[in-house]
């Protein structure tokens, strides 16, 4: 059920698909009903939305104000009748959290469950997504609130809580490197190295550092998913890296794997984050549940 009045259904959809034209199949109407509608905001407002150029449009700084706007509405109004069609509403919702695959692995399914077991009225959707996708979802409002790794400020979000994160690698069980603490980049690039791509900011980290340490890496097997390199790891394969916070219980082994501490500063220019939407006032169960993921991230930081 859509809540927003028309003209700005339109403008968020030109918006997100670039041109009128594509946004009037998205839409599923005449694009001179969408050109008119964008008009007259414009008119209404005394100010241009959109910069118009040969291959599409792009918004001003008043027209990304104005989404901005738009998103916060949109997304309170499907909170607002998901409640009225649920009666009282304040335990009975589903949140939806996005996150990368890291936090996918414990932190956020063990804190639904236990949320779940003081509100079992609440149901969850659960996006596992890259980091910056992640992100993109809360901004858009299509997730209620993300956890996930970033570099550097956020201005596009509410930062709940951000906490600086290390990387570890994962060795197999009884390797010589599993009873250390930590180790140097140096001594963890004489072994084979299971990495993620360039793409990922723990790699884009770890890259930075070989080269700042003058060190040649030619991994052994690259892969962005979590669970390949944990069994290449259990197979004898080699090394992995992965993010200190979601990935792995504090101080631990298990799964015919140990952990192991990089050292060295680069790590730490990377931040795990709860992220909701700027501006936004989340559902009561969607507030509970963010609160949740904060005490939890900062717990598991210590």
């Amino acid at each position: 059920m859509q809540l927003l009045p028309v003209g700005l259904t339109y403008f968020a959809e030109v918006a997100r698909a670039g041109s009128v034209t594509e946004a009037a199949r998205a839409l599923t109407v005449a694009p001179s009903a969408i050109s008119r509608q964008i008009a007259k905001l414009e008119a209404d407002l005394g100010v241009p939305l959109f910069a118009r150029h040969p291959r599409g449009m792009t918004l001003t700084d008043a027209g990304a104000r104005l989404l901005a706007h738009a998103r916060r509405t949109e997304a309170e109004s499907a909170a607002l009748v998901g409640e009225l069609r649920q009666g009282d509403g304040s335990e009975a919702r589903r949140v939806v959290v996005a996150c990368s695959e890291g936090f996918g692995r414990r932190i956020v399914p063990r804190a639904m469950a236990a949320f779940r077991r003081e509100h079992p009225g609440v149901t969850f959707q659960l996006d596992i997504v890259p980091r910056e996708e992640a992100t993109r979802r809360v901004v858009d409002g299509i997730a209620d609130v993300a956890v996930t790794y970033t570099m550097g400020p956020q201005h596009d979000v509410r930062v709940e809580c951000a906490v600086v994160t290390e990387v570890v690698a994962v060795v197999p069980g009884g390797h010589e490197l599993a009873g250390r603490e930590r180790i140097g980049l140096a001594e963890l690039c004489a072994h084979p190295l299971a990495l993620a791509s360039s793409r990922t900011s723990q790699r884009e980290l770890f890259d930075l550092g070989a080269r700042m340490e003058g060190l040649e890496v030619a991994p052994v097997l690259v892969c962005d998913g979590l669970a390949p390199l944990y069994e290449f790891v259990r197979g004898g394969g080699g090394i992995a890296l992965v993010g200190d916070l979601g990935d792995l219980d504090r101080g631990t082994t298990g799964d015919g794997v140990a952990y192991v501490r990089l050292d060295h500063p680069v790590f730490r220019q990377r931040e795990a984050q709860v992220q909701t939407m700027l501006g936004r006032r989340l559902p009561s169960s969607a507030m509970q549940f963010t609160g949740l993921l904060v005490s939890l991230l900062r717990e598991a930081a210590r």
